[in-house]
């Protein structure tokens, strides 16, 4: 919630910072500046460059505040790393108190470090010091009756920590960090996390950088990071085009013919709104667990994407164009080539765009089951061993590739498609 209210902030302190500027180095462009026939459409509103530069900095830099990141200038407080003590008050079975010290240093789990020497002070009552090794992020317990002359007699215990009052499932804030006691009377020490995130949940942008060199140079699993990738790619790719080569002529079909609609709309319409990896149980019985259970399950998340924006595309077509093509003798073959076909292709591209997405997304379930190899094989065998920084990289790539395949579409429907939201 803090990373989300940090980036909203920064988001409108960007806004707030470019609006001003362009004011004051361009004249003021209104809603009707915007020529184009369909308000909305893409070419109406292109993305600002610098805007989306300025987002991907925002993001590299809260993620690098909030892991420690080397790379970046600004980090939160992280967690208390160094030496640091407690007092704690003992009284024994005679109603006798005595205090001494818990001497703690907190250091990286990465990092070998030794418990504090304790320096033989306090050690005059029967209360004697103890010393203490705590990871950060973590917590340590410690028995300190078992160092105190006496300390295991029936009735003695710990009574304050600091001076302050403490009783079983009570905690008490010290320097540093929380005394915890349990209910058996035992003390435990977490040290302040502070607001950096451990990097088993969230690792340092240099770890991923790191992780992707040596998987990309020694591989992972005896496969190479090219070969995760093209598998992947590979399965998506054929996935889309089996669900493209089925779904837009049905979509034509649909479109165009009421028997057809009333048909399959009660179809397209069931299986719309379920996700693909509700589907893998059936996928798996239906077709096994190899190739062909992942590439149908594919196939059936492009399928009714394709169908619908292909439906939607031959709806869509102004009748007055029909009308036209009729008037000047065209036949039906004609008006499907050169009328309706055209016409709908923007529809088409962009169904093409989302089922792409879905696709790819869905790649990490469709490899689930007996993968041998994918870039979703490696994310999910990754995550068995907590290994996050392969897991973020491979979820950065997914993301990468998904990027530049909708780039790639968007180009290819520019050339293909020039006349979208013209009249």
């Amino acid at each position: 919630m803090l990373i989300l209210l940090l980036y909203i902030s920064v988001f409108i302190l960007a806004y707030v910072l470019y609006a001003a500027i362009a004011r004051l180095t361009s004249s003021k462009i209104g809603f009707n500046a915007r020529k184009t026939v369909t308000f909305g459409d893409e070419s109406a509103v292109t993305s600002n460059r610098a805007a989306s530069i300025m987002s991907v900095i925002a993001i590299f830099l809260i993620w690098g505040a909030f892991t420690g990141s080397k790379t970046t200038p600004l980090h939160v407080p992280g967690p208390f790393i160094g030496d640091t003590s407690f007092s704690y008050t003992a009284t024994n079975p005679q109603k006798q108190t005595a205090e001494a010290k818990v001497h703690i240093r907190v250091g990286l789990v990465d990092q070998e470090f030794e418990e504090p020497e304790i320096s033989g002070k306090n050690q005059s009552g029967f209360a004697k010091d103890d010393s203490l090794k705590v990871f950060a992020w973590r917590s340590g317990l410690i028995r300190v009756q078992d160092n105190d002359e006496g300390g295991k007699q029936e009735g003695y215990r710990v009574t304050a920590i600091d001076g302050k009052p403490i009783a079983p499932k009570q905690s008490v804030q010290v320097e540093n960090g929380v005394v915890n006691m349990t209910g058996k009377g035992s003390l435990s020490f977490v040290p302040d996390k502070g607001w950096q995130m451990e990097a088993i949940w969230l690792p340092a942008p240099e770890s991923i950088v790191s992780r992707l060199i040596e998987i990309f140079t020694d591989g992972y699993q005896n496969v190479t990071l090219l070969q995760h990738i093209g598998w992947s790619l590979y399965r998506v790719i054929m996935g889309f085009i089996l669900g493209s080569l089925l779904g837009i002529p049905l979509g034509y079909a649909m479109g165009l013919n009421d028997w057809f609609r009333g048909w399959f709309d009660p179809i397209v319409e069931f299986m719309r709104p379920i996700p693909p990896l509700a589907l893998i149980p059936l996928v798996i019985i239906w077709f096994g667990i190899w190739e062909k259970g992942k590439i149908s399950l594919l196939f059936l998340a492009a399928l009714w994407i394709m169908t619908i924006s292909a439906r939607a595309g031959v709806s869509g077509v102004n009748i007055a164009k029909v009308h036209a093509a009729y008037s000047l003798g065209a036949s039906k073959f004609q008006i499907m080539k050169h009328v309706i076909m055209p016409n709908s292709l923007p529809e088409i591209f962009t169904g093409a765009r989302v089922a792409m997405g879905v696709c790819w997304g869905t790649v990490v379930a469709a490899e689930l089951v007996a993968a041998q190899k994918g870039a979703g094989k490696m994310i999910i065998a990754a995550s068995k061993f907590q290994q996050t920084d392969i897991v973020i990289m491979g979820i950065i790539i997914i993301g990468v590739i998904g990027f530049g395949i909708d780039i790639l579409m968007r180009i290819a429907e520019t050339i293909l498609v020039p006349w979208k939201g013209k009249s």
